[in-house]
């Protein structure tokens, strides 16, 4: 009997609307995720220990941990406070790190996560993947994805404008990193996964075109399904290729190189994915997207997050050693320091013409 679909793992809720958090108590209740409201709460003490006052009363049989940080024995700590509560699920509030904690605590004592994200940093709120720091610097885990996710957007105005920049330069670098899937099919002949590729391209696509700012709710919208759809679209092909090429790799040399310099995930991608569609003669692709990065305040020369030429070039030429393996454009070309700092030189002219 031949296999004529797939299943594909995702939340039984993805809930993106103002005033979403107040209704988490009934959302999870009519789901059948927790009936009974005994969950296991996840919080940081910033913006997740504000928004508990107002939420707790609606779960009164919540159990609230402060999470200290976004380390592996941060995480650990959590599952083993948590191991004995006997919960319906885990609820992670707050940002990234976080929801990463709580994605592998989850994940350790065998529950069903809830995603509840108080910013649009990046794309992890949805992915198969909790990245924390740990002793070798930070390592990516393997979980399950969460059940529900639910997004506010009035919580996530509240949050600094940055966080919502850095989504955005998350999301447009998944345009240049199907690029570099594409490339690596044809010249390495990889296999790619077309339904990952789509999800993650038209993501991308949708921030693009989308002609809002960050306090529009259709545009929050936009970006909020576009991340859920990127961390999916990594579920599906089982790896990062469909959101991570040489944009992730221009930012983990920036992490690596200048950890204590270093800008936010999103903006250093966004700068990277930009760059490298100008590096593989997408010069429109790259004008524009280039053009959508600085109307949104981000950065789309290495100056503007304090770095010099001759330090990206720097990172440009690091870059592939971030990702062993992994095929992209500047694998592609294996340009020399000479030829990074012209074709610079030509990006920086073209994007400022």
């Amino acid at each position: 009997m031949p296999v004529l679909t797939r299943l594909i793992p995702s939340p039984l809720v993805v809930d993106i609307r103002a005033g979403a958090l107040d209704d988490l108590a009934g959302v999870l209740a009519d789901q059948r995720i927790s009936a009974s409201g005994k969950l296991a709460i996840a919080i940081s003490g910033g913006s997740g220990a504000a928004l508990r006052d107002r939420i707790a009363p609606a779960l009164p049989g919540a159990t609230w941990y402060e999470v200290g940080g976004g380390t592996l024995d941060d995480a650990i700590k959590l599952a083993d406070a948590m191991k004995s509560g006997h919960y319906d699920a885990v609820v992670g509030l707050g940002g990234g790190k976080i929801i990463d904690c709580a994605k592998f605590a989850a994940a350790r004592i065998g529950l069903p996560l809830v995603a509840v994200a108080t910013n649009l940093s990046h794309d992890g709120l949805c992915s198969p993947v909790a990245t924390l720091d740990n002793d070798a610097g930070r390592g990516s885990y393997g979980v399950p994805n969460p059940i529900a996710v639910v997004i506010d957007l009035d919580i996530i105005r509240e949050a600094p404008v940055r966080f919502v920049r850095s989504g955005i330069g998350d999301a447009l670098s998944n345009i240049s990193a199907v690029a570099d899937w594409e490339l690596a099919v044809r010249e390495r002949g990889e296999q790619i996964d077309g339904l990952a590729a789509a999800m993650a391209r038209q993501a991308g696509e949708a921030v693009l075109r989308h002609p809002g700012g960050v306090g529009d709710d259709s545009f929050l919208t936009v970006l909020a399904e576009g991340l859920v759809l990127t961390g999916l679209s990594m579920s599906v092909a089982g790896d990062s290729r469909p959101a991570s090429g040489a944009c992730h790799e221009i930012n983990h040399a920036f992490d690596l190189l200048f950890p204590k310099r270093a800008a936010s995930h999103g903006e250093q991608c966004g700068l990277g994915a930009a760059f490298a569609m100008h590096l593989r003669g997408a010069y429109e692709e790259s004008g524009l997207m280039a053009e959508v990065l600085h109307r949104h305040g981000l950065p789309v020369q290495p100056e503007e997050i304090g770095f010099s030429v001759d330090e990206f070039v720097r990172v440009v030429d690091y870059a592939p050693q971030t990702r062993p393996g992994r095929f992209t454009i500047l694998e592609h070309l294996d340009l020399s320091a000479d030829q990074i700092r012209d074709a610079y030189a030509d990006y920086a002219k073209a994007i400022s013409s």
